[in-house]
């Protein structure tokens, strides 16, 4: 594999040169490993099917099928559909997905550690989505934000993000709402995660999902949040990935949060999402870290 690696505060490996149709275990390992090293991995020059496609998720890992069955493919429930094209006369998918800073699924138990995303068509005029490094946005944290954060819990929801169906018609908002929080329940994480491979720290929150801290009252939980999250998205944060035709993103959503870019009145744009579950827990809590450095010294 030719791969190009970025400097060592930009996000980001490329590679060139790979049919992804035919990974060996030896590749995909490297895969995985620059995944978890540069949080994002552009794979160039693909043309593969949608059962190739779904065969190179399972060589990294274990894709998930999303809770929501509006968002599948008709044929292919791994594959979730963000598209604004119909298909056979059909609504196909879900539009406007993700144009809001997020990092995937932070509203369940068990977050969804790897995205994998392949569009099928791209916008003629706007083709970018956006990335913030967590892990640097920590280390960069003003002192009285990172002390404060340090330690805390934080709440995570869904149910503001969903969006209105056909079967929703004649439907209170107040009975809508009630039902995604029925099956999407608010979930705790912490504030700070620590990596499962690499132990780094890394800020866990974002606009999309992140909704409060735990016992915390709104007022000073809202003041806080706002301060972290105008921080965050600082543009000097923020990387843009341009696609091209033929692109395949693969990325870590411990470490990234990320956002959509528009499209245009007009422009189609369809994309296949694949989730994947990696070996490891999504995150590891800093008391076990220590522990196993104390272990690790004594030996």
């Amino acid at each position: 594999m030719r791969i190009n690696k970025p400097s060592p505060e930009c996000i980001g490996a490329e590679i060139l040169d790979i049919d992804v149709t035919s990974v060996t275990e030896e590749q995909t390992n490297i895969i995985k490993q620059l995944v978890y090293e540069h949080k994002l991995v552009v794979f160039r020059n693909q043309n593969i099917n949608v059962e190739q496609y779904i065969e190179f998720a399972r060589n990294i890992g274990e894709p998930q099928i999303y809770p929501q069955d509006n968002y599948h493919h008709p044929d292919y429930p791994e594959i979730f559909v963000s598209s604004n094209v119909p298909k056979d006369g059909k609504k196909f998918g879900v539009k406007g997905t993700g144009r809001y800073w997020h990092t995937d699924c932070a509203f369940l138990n068990e977050p969804l550690p790897f995205t994998m995303l392949y569009p099928q068509v791209l916008p003629n005029s706007i083709r970018e989505t956006y990335y913030i490094d967590m892990q640097q946005v920590y280390k960069k944290l003003p002192l009285h934000l990172k002390n404060y954060i340090d330690g805390k819990y934080l709440c995570h929801e869904a149910k503001y993000r969903y969006k209105v169906q056909e079967w929703d018609i004649d439907r209170s908002l107040i009975d809508i709402m009630h039902d995604m929080q029925e099956r999407f329940t608010s979930v705790m994480h912490p504030a700070v995660i620590t990596h499962p491979l690499t132990h780094e720290k890394i800020l866990y929150m974002s606009q999309g999902f992140t909704t409060g801290i735990v016992d915390t009252d709104y007022e000073t939980s809202q003041r806080y949040l706002q301060e972290l999250f105008a921080f965050i998205e600082r543009e000097e944060h923020i990387h843009t990935h341009i696609w091209k035709d033929g692109d395949i993103l693969l990325w870590e959503n411990r470490t990234l949060n990320h956002m959509a870019s528009t499209v245009p009145k007009g422009e189609n744009s369809v994309s296949f999402r694949i989730g994947i579950y990696d070996e490891l827990p999504f995150y590891v809590s800093s008391e076990n870290v220590e522990k196993q450095a104390k272990v690790l010294v004594k030996s």
